[in-house]
C-alpha cells in the first residue's frame, strides 16, 4: 500500500470567516492555526499547504485570561544598541490588535517557509468588516471546532 499525496491542482482552499469577539486567545489561535495548516482535512500532509484561508473580525474584542491583559508583554528590537521595545498586551490591544492574534498564530505555525506561506492566508481585522465578500467565506464558530 502507498502512502497518497495530494499533488498542487487536488488540493481546494477554502475560506473561513471567524469572529474573534469574546473567544480566548490561545484556544482561537490554536484552531486557526490547525485550520491554516490543513489538519482538519483528510488530506493533510505535514510537508504541503493542504489548508484554508481564514479571515479573524473583531480582533480588539478578543479575551485574554487571568492577569495577562497587563502582565503579557510583547517585545521587539530595532537591531541599534539600546532599542528594545516592550508593549504590554493592554496597550497592544488598543493599538494594534491584528497583531495580538497574528503574533499568537505565528507562534503555533512551523518556524520555516512552510510557516511563513500559511501565515499568508490569514486575514486579521479590527472592526467587523473585511474586503473578502467576494470569496464568500463559511461562518465558522470557533466553540463547535473544539475538538480539531
Amino acid at each position: 500500500m502507498k502512502t497518497y499525496f495530494p499533488k498542487e491542482g487536488e488540493i481546494t482552499k477554502n475560506w473561513y470567516l471567524v469572529n474573534a469577539e469574546g473567544v480566548v486567545l490561545g484556544r482561537l489561535a490554536a484552531q486557526v492555526a490547525a485550520i491554516l495548516r490543513g489538519k482538519t482535512k483528510p488530506t493533510y500532509t505535514p510537508h504541503a499547504d493542504t489548508g484554508d484561508f481564514i479571515i479573524v473580525v473583531n480582533a480588539e474584542k478578543v479575551k485574554l485570561t487571568g492577569n495577562k491583559l497587563n502582565d503579557k508583554s510583547y517585545e521587539r528590537h530595532s537591531g541599534y544598541p539600546g532599542g528594545l521595545k516592550v508593549v504590554n498586551a493592554k496597550t497592544m490591544l488598543q493599538k494594534k490588535p491584528e497583531d495580538v492574534i497574528t503574533i499568537a498564530v505565528k507562534g503555533m505555525l512551523p518556524k520555516n517557509i512552510l510557516g511563513r506561506q500559511l501565515l499568508k492566508k490569514l486575514k486579521v481585522y479590527k472592526g467587523s468588516n473585511h474586503p473578502h465578500k467576494a470569496q464568500m467565506p463559511k461562518e465558522l464558530d470557533i466553540k463547535e471546532v473544539q475538538g480539531a
